[in-house]
């Protein structure tokens, strides 16, 4: 599973949000919100490129996998090696520490109601 750090991550949502875009409007953005020099938006970029998330073709980027593909995949992960697999065990450690409004176990309820087989 590919991984991003933070600044990666914060240059990935400029991308997903304005794809498919142009790299010279990229490197724009990235110096506007990041503060970026456009070698440092070019690096980062190829590097996300070679971890099969974005492309770039013709002068134009584009994602090869959506937000909620690369977040859910992590996630996935993440409760794989934290949790033995366990979707259960991950919810009531986090419950343990945060208790839920009401309004956020009806979403859950609604959640895992849409994703019974």
């Amino acid at each position: 599973m590919p991984t991003m750090g933070v600044l990666e991550a914060r240059f990935a949502d400029i991308i997903w949000t304005h794809e498919p875009m142009a790299s010279k409007d990229l490197i724009k953005l990235a110096e506007a919100e990041l503060n970026w020099k456009s070698t440092t938006s070019y690096t980062v970029l190829k590097r996300l490129c070679k971890r099969g998330i974005f492309q770039l073709k013709d002068k134009i980027v584009t994602s090869l996998m959506s937000r909620e593909e690369f977040y859910g995949r992590k996630s996935e992960e993440f409760i794989q090696e934290t949790f033995d697999g366990s979707l259960p065990a991950f919810i009531a450690a986090f419950g343990s520490r945060k208790k839920l409004s009401e309004r956020e176990v009806e979403e859950l309820k609604t959640l895992i109601d849409g994703l019974r087989r």
